[in-house]
């Protein structure tokens, strides 16, 4: 039997949307040579999957089957889906809004709970969401909170995206940003907000390079060289 002294080390990196997650724990993993989960894409999938399928986005139940057969890695900050790259449709905001929509249904979240537990393996894992430190890995030896003024993530979302080709509004961004706040911190299921353990970190005048250092430094805290 295995126990939680046995399993491997977890670093969560929860926040808002566009607040830099992806980008930090993938750094992070990179430079701990471990493992990377980015939640939030696992109900991304699941919304490109309902909606390149023709599934109705209030049938609950053919949501979370869908997520179950999900066949998903992540690597190098892309997201393989049956081995095709799918990071950029991923991150239409048609997709990122249903997937916020479907991610209050109990199904989904149930179906998609041991998956992202199953992405614990040595040497180490770091994962980023919305409740990887409150409720998918309560057990995390680090947890981060990474947050940003909306106005600084709406900017940077529209960068992203502007720079991937993809057209964008920056007014309509910013509206969209602030009605998914609304709906990840108010939901009755997992909102999103730190757990109590966890170190805060305001990215919002931060360099990606200033951010990874704050959380490598508390890391090394957590692990002093003997």
């Amino acid at each position: 039997m295995i126990t939680n002294l046995q399993l491997p080390s977890v670093i969560t990196v929860d926040g808002p949307s566009a607040s830099g997650k992806g980008t930090l724990a993938d750094t992070i993993a990179q430079k701990l040579g471990w493992h990377w989960l980015d939640s939030g894409a696992l109900y991304r999938l699941s919304a490109l999957s309902i909606m390149n399928n023709g599934i109705p986005p209030d049938n609950e139940t053919k949501i979370a089957d869908a997520a179950r057969n999900l066949n998903v890695c992540f690597k190098n900050q892309q997201v393989l889906l049956d081995n095709d790259d799918v990071s950029d449709s991923l991150r239409q905001e048609e997709v990122g809004a249903l997937a916020s929509r479907i991610a209050t249904y109990p199904l989904l979240r149930e179906a998609l709970l041991e998956r992202q537990r199953a992405f614990r393996k040595a040497p180490g894992l770091v994962a980023d969401g919305r409740d990887m430190g409150t409720v998918i890995f309560p057990d995390a030896k680090l947890k981060i909170f990474l947050v940003a003024d909306v106005g600084k993530r709406a900017e940077r979302r529209y960068k992203q995206l502007i720079e991937k080709g993809i057209s964008a509004n920056l007014s309509v961004l910013l509206e969209e940003l602030r009605l998914r706040d609304e709906r990840d911190m108010n939901r009755s299921l997992a909102p999103l907000a730190p757990a109590p353990d966890a170190k805060i970190i305001d990215s919002s005048n931060l360099t990606v390079n200033e951010t990874v250092a704050r959380v490598m430094a508390y890391w090394a805290e957590l692990n002093p060289v003997t």
